[in-house]
């Protein structure tokens, strides 16, 4: 216990340590408060478009006199809120659609649209809990904890302060385990106050703070290998600590997704959505009966009432709608099977980067990563298909238009969080 004490008192007299301690605390503080901002705002913003987006329906539906002049006019709401963790780690949230406004069109426009004039993301990435603890606390542990035994001897100290605690390793533990603990508590301590504002899980709160601490082990180790034989002078530990930190926080990240790109190639969404719309524009052109062949050739049950006898008819634009979204349907296979294999080979190699693998195990525990995007992606497209089996028996069958059965269209359910 003195020798606790001892520290204690040595690192109260060391401003520098003081404030590292107190940019980790500040920094995990700003971040948690941005990220709580951000997510309220966007279930603040969902929340609204939900209000209004049942209001619109209401209005449309009111004005409408037949089943095609429904299904074209109204639009559905479609969201991902984010969960009680996503706070701590935006994620793809931060440049991935989380909402969609879908009407029974083509539905690949629908979704691929925003991908055309997505910004790039920073090397970096957001300034948010997860990029403070995976990037941000590496440096400052090894500010806080290079060259504790090589300062040590360097004023002559380091002989006699081993004799008293009666080896050089328990010095060290003792020393850098204290500085380590501290800075675990000041990046800790306000990611408990937001978890507990944002009625977090206890299990995901406590798997968090378990894998920071494991990340600041990792580099206090780190450190301590740097510092074994306490001959290497602190400046040069400070270099070399430097120069691990910038390989493994900010150019392996780099290389993993340079990497998980290079291997995994897959379409634009851009080139989807030109392949949809180019297939639905053609429609207008073609003759009706071929049209309705190719839906026909997909969709059998529909064979029977696939005649269009007048010029425009709902269940023949609804019809070239779908063929339009089959046409695109190999690249939007291979654009989602692409992000999917991209986001497993990013996983796997993130693992040579623990920081890379903190950002994106704390990702996944706050729903905000690529497997929680294509759940997303996949509901939409799930309630998508559930309006055209909805509209498809009331259209090709051509029953008389009741206003009042709108309100047993389908509604939309966002993926588990």
């Amino acid at each position: 216990m003195s020798a606790l004490l001892r520290e204690l008192r040595l690192l109260a007299r060391d401003r520098a340590a003081l404030a590292l301690l107190a940019v980790a605390l500040l920094a995990a503080a700003v971040a948690v408060a941005s990220g709580l901002a951000e997510v309220r705002q966007q279930r603040a913003q969902l929340a609204a478009l939900a209000d209004a987006d049942r209001r619109e329906r209401e209005a449309v539906a009111a004005q409408q006199a037949d089943w095609g002049s429904a299904a074209y006019y109204t639009f559905h709401l479609t969201g991902a809120p984010p969960s009680a963790f996503a706070f701590a780690a935006l994620g793809l949230r931060e440049h991935g659609p989380w909402q969609h406004r879908v009407r029974m069109l083509a539905l690949e426009g629908q979704i691929h649209e925003p991908d055309a004039g997505q910004p790039e993301v920073a090397v970096l990435g957001r300034f948010d809990y997860a990029f403070v603890a995976a990037t941000l606390a590496p440096l400052l542990a090894i500010l806080l904890l290079h060259g504790l035994a090589a300062g040590e001897r360097a004023a002559g100290r380091h002989d006699l302060l081993v004799a008293t605690a009666r080896s050089g390793t328990r010095l060290w533990l003792l020393r850098a385990g204290l500085r380590i603990a501290l800075l675990a508590v000041a990046l800790l301590l306000p990611l408990a106050v937001g978890s507990m504002l944002e009625g977090t899980a206890g299990a995901v709160a406590l798997v968090a703070a378990a894998l920071v601490t494991a990340h600041l082990l990792f580099w206090a180790l780190l450190c301590r290998w740097l510092d074994r034989d306490g001959a290497t002078p602190p400046s040069t530990q400070l270099m070399q600590g430097v120069g691990a930190w910038l390989l493994l926080a900010v150019v392996a990240p780099a290389a993993i997704a340079a990497v998980a790109e290079r291997r995994h190639p897959l379409p634009e969404g851009a080139a989807i959505l030109m392949a949809q719309r180019e297939a639905v524009n053609a429609a207008w052109d073609l003759p009706k009966a071929a049209t309705m062949q190719a839906f026909v050739a997909r969709h059998p049950e529909w064979a029977a009432h696939a005649e269009v006898q007048r010029p425009f008819e709902w269940k023949w634009y609804f019809a070239f709608q779908q063929v339009g979204d089959e046409a695109a349907a190999p690249l939007s296979q291979a654009h989602r099977e692409g992000r999917a294999a991209r986001a497993r080979t990013a996983a796997t190699l993130a693992w040579l980067a623990p920081p890379a693998a903190l950002e994106r195990q704390l990702e996944a525990l706050a729903g905000t990563d690529a497997t929680a995007a294509l759940a997303y992606e996949t509901a939409v497209r799930d309630f998508h298909a559930s309006l055209r089996q909805w509209y498809y028996p009331r259209l090709f069958r051509d029953l008389p238009y009741a206003g009042d059965e709108l309100a047993q269209r389908p509604t939309f359910t966002p993926p588990p969080g």
